[in-house]
């Protein structure tokens, strides 16, 4: 009976993934840069046994709620299909920070759970093969197969759909300040939201000029241009939430606490302080800095009305077994 273990981190999108041009393969509209997030990850657990009857999942110690478990299952079913395995699951999985707010849960989730269920089948994937199969259960999973700061390639089929690493985590210490403004579950889950995109007469227009802010963000990395990184995430990341506003039905995400943050670090940068912010689909808001300034604009933060606590991640490193550390 194969016990495996598999650990992923969370990741934040740095260039958007919004919109699907293939929703049944997830192969994205434009194609996204993201840093993974140490620290932040979730914990998958995969048992095999000749007993079970069907998949069994299990998230945070109880049976998953209706919506998990049939997507869970679905993502099991499709790895069956691709790769000819009969046998079913029980998927035992927690996350160390809250899920459905942002903070992409879902991508450390099925990342973790494309490494434990291969390796409990032994099935042995490259890098790449593993992040094309992620993505089939979360679009942004992909990204939190490799490890530090990672391009996925949109391409434009299951082959050429995939991530990579640009730099390690060590290439720039930058600190991804969480600031938690709404711990509730979202009302409208990203994978809602990706559906609606192209009801958006802005989406096309995001998607035409995707191809330079990615060029931009890559080198803004590879050349530790803070001020640089600034301007394009922080464009981007409006674009993408420009698109939710003008989606039909809208999704507006964001909260009075939201919009404090983003003024206040708008504020700050004017004033000389290197830091920027990114939001993912929710309420919460990544603010990113050279780790020298952490614990200044930390503080700073902390005095914002709205702001319910903080959490802190350095560039992460790559889904792992629990064994390999």
């Amino acid at each position: 009976m194969p016990v495996v273990t598999a650990i992923a981190c969370s990741n934040i999108a740095l260039i958007k993934y919004w919109g699907d041009r293939d929703t049944d393969w997830h192969i994205p509209a434009n194609g996204s840069i993201s840093m993974n997030l140490d620290g932040l990850f979730t914990l998958t657990t995969a048992i095999t046994a000749p007993q079970l009857s069907g998949d069994q999942i299990i998230i945070d110690a109880k049976p998953a709620i209706k919506s998990t478990q049939q997507r869970v299952v679905q993502f099991l079913d499709r790895f069956r299909q691709l790769f000819g395995i009969y046998h079913y699951f029980r998927v035992e999985s927690t996350n160390n920070f809250p899920s459905g707010t942002g903070i992409a849960s879902s991508a450390s989730a099925f990342a973790a759970l494309s490494l434990a269920v291969t390796t409990a089948s032994g099935i042995n994937l490259s890098e790449a093969e593993l992040s094309r199969l992620a993505r089939l259960g979360s679009g942004s999973a992909c990204r939190s197969i490799p490890g530090g700061f990672v391009e996925w390639q949109a391409g434009h089929d299951h082959a050429s759909s995939f991530s990579f690493s640009i730099a390690p985590p060590a290439h720039w210490p930058l600190v991804d300040c969480i600031v938690i403004v709404q711990e509730q579950t979202k009302q409208v889950s990203s994978l809602e939201g990706h559906a609606l995109a192209v009801t958006s007469p802005l989406q096309s227009i995001r998607i035409s000029h995707a191809d330079q802010r990615l060029s931009d963000c890559r080198k803004s990395i590879m050349s530790r241009d803070f001020d640089l990184l600034a301007r394009i995430i922080e464009l981007d990341c409006h674009m993408m939430h420009a698109v939710m506003i003008t989606s039909d039905p809208p999704l507006l995400y964001w909260q009075p606490a939201t919009l404090a943050v983003m003024q206040s670090v708008i504020q700050w940068r004017k004033a000389g302080l290197p830091v920027c912010y990114t939001i993912d689909a929710g309420a919460n808001i990544h603010v990113l800095c050279e780790g020298e300034y952490q614990d200044q604009i930390t503080e700073r933060l902390r005095e914002i009305p709205g702001v319910i606590h903080i959490m802190h991640a350095k560039p992460g490193g790559s889904a792992y077994l629990e064994t390999d550390n």
